[in-house]
């Protein structure tokens, strides 16, 4: 049975490395799907979240942005648990994608 867009999404975000992020958009292009960077938001927004496996904090917006209404307790409980894994911030709060991107 085919695996559903959320379950394709989950399973990447799963590969996702500790102390590591990735885009909305580039968890879409991993999935051959490079157009639904918005549906990623939706999964990640409906996943189990960390407990569940899936480590969905460690997906952000393409300039470092975190989500402002992070599923789990709010964009600063999604700067907490990256902190916490290493993942660096810019000055203005961004991820500093240059330093953290997940390079697959």
């Amino acid at each position: 049975m085919e695996r559903s867009f959320f379950e394709r999404a989950h399973d990447v975000v799963r590969q996702i490395p500790e102390g590591r992020v990735a885009s909305y958009g580039q968890v879409a292009r991993l999935m051959g799907a490079s157009r639904c960077a918005r549906q990623v938001g939706f999964a990640m927004h409906a996943s189990p979240g960390v407990a569940g496996g899936v480590p969905c904090h460690r997906v952000v917006f393409a300039d470092g942005s975190l989500a402002p209404g992070f599923a789990f307790g709010g964009p600063g409980e999604q700067r907490r648990m990256l902190e916490a894994e290493g993942v660096g911030f810019l000055a203005d709060g961004r991820v500093d994608m240059e330093s953290f991107v997940w390079e697959v």
